[in-house]
C-alpha cells in the first residue's frame, strides 16, 4: 500500500507539492472573493458616493425606516422634515436610501 503513496508523490516534482495541496483551497478564495466580497464593496462604494451627493430636498429612507425630505447637511448631520415642521437630526451614515427608488420599486397594492 505505501508504494503506492510514493508512485503518487513521484508524480509531482517537489516544489510543486504545496501548491497541488492548496490549489482547492486558493480555488474557493477566488470563487468567494468574485461573489461575495467584490459584489459587497462595490455595493458600499456606490452608497458612500449616494452619501456624498446628497442634497437639500432629497427624499430619503434612514435605516430605520423614517423616510424624509433633507432641509439640511452638515458633514455628519443630516437634518429631516418627516412631517410639517417636524425635523430630525440623523447621523449621515443612517440614510440608507433614496425614498424615491423605494416608492417605485414597491408593487402597487389591488383594491381587491
Amino acid at each position: 500500500m505505501s508504494g503506492v503513496a510514493w508512485a503518487a508523490d513521484a508524480a509531482v516534482p517537489a516544489g510543486m507539492a504545496g501548491i497541488v495541496q492548496f490549489a482547492p483551497l486558493i480555488l474557493i478564495f477566488v470563487v468567494f472573493y468574485f461573489l461575495l466580497i467584490r459584489p459587497q464593496q462595490k455595493k458600499a462604494k456606490e452608497h458612500q458616493n449616494y452619501l456624498a451627493n446628497l442634497k437639500k430636498g432629497d427624499r430619503v429612507i434612514t435605516g430605520g425606516g423614517i423616510h424624509g425630505v433633507i432641509a439640511g447637511l452638515s458633514d455628519s448631520v443630516v437634518t429631516l422634515e418627516i412631517a410639517e415642521n417636524v425635523r430630525i437630526k440623523v447621523s449621515r451614515g443612517a440614510i440608507a436610501g433614496s425614498a424615491v427608488e423605494g416608492e417605485k420599486q414597491a408593487p402597487a397594492k389591488s383594491g381587491g
